[in-house]
């Protein structure tokens, strides 16, 4: 399989610090953000995009992984902050990709079952092949894929973060 790099690491760091800067815009009222981050890579992307609002906000930011089975995501979702933790409050939904927007609708879900200050959806890349009445709020890059291909961010490598077309 060939990957072709689509974000390089400076890139992703970029667009990471931008959509920090975009979800700081869109809750300057807010107290506290809660990021919530889906498990995996999802998770990852949420402890980047943490780290850039704490450089350039005195907001709190509190971060949730939101744990899911992706390939059954009717299974129990279970949430790293107790839903009294985060009602009332100002929440975004974290992902790396937006591929057929299923793993997000199903995170919504999950945080629709208490009433929320806002919500909001952040992800690095956007593929635009929804199935899923779903949009990502903050979007690092949206790109125009074949179904037959597949977005990859590679988070293994702390200073070498990569995102490939496959």
């Amino acid at each position: 399989m060939q990957k072709s790099i689509i974000l390089t690491h400076k890139e992703i760091t970029q667009k990471t610090r931008r959509i920090a800067f975009q979800i700081l815009e869109s809750n300057c009222d807010a107290k506290e953000i809660i990021l919530a981050g889906i498990n995996g890579n999802g998770f990852v992307f949420c402890e980047q995009l943490k780290l850039h609002l704490e450089k350039i906000s005195n907001l709190k930011i509190t971060l949730c992984e939101l744990i899911l089975d992706k390939k059954n995501p009717l299974t129990d979702i279970k949430t790293s902050v107790a839903k009294k933790d985060y009602q009332n409050k100002d929440i975004v939904l974290v992902d790396d990709v937006l591929n057929s927007g299923k793993t997000l609708i199903y995170g919504v879900k999950h945080f629709l079952e208490v009433p929320l200050a806002s919500f909001k959806t952040a992800v690095l890349v956007d593929r635009s092949h929804k199935k899923y009445p779903i949009k990502a709020d903050f979007k690092g890059i949206s790109l125009s894929t074949s179904l037959q291909e597949h977005v990859e961010v590679d988070f293994s490598k702390e200073n070498d973060t990569v995102a490939y077309l496959c």
